[in-house]
């Protein structure tokens, strides 16, 4: 789970600098789309159970 968010935020951040925005709207959207894809992949598993 933490490494779905670590990659979310680096994967924006790394194409935040690729570029070259003003603004960090990138990693802000790798951020919210991988809690989301953290917090599905956790209650599938959950579910499953």
């Amino acid at each position: 789970m933490i490494l779905v968010m670590v990659a979310g935020t680096l994967g924006g951040k790394y194409a935040d600098e690729y570029f070259k925005t003003s603004f960090p709207y990138l990693t802000l959207i790798g951020v919210f789309f991988s809690v989301f894809a953290a917090l599905y992949l956790a209650l599938k598993d959950f579910l499953k159970k």
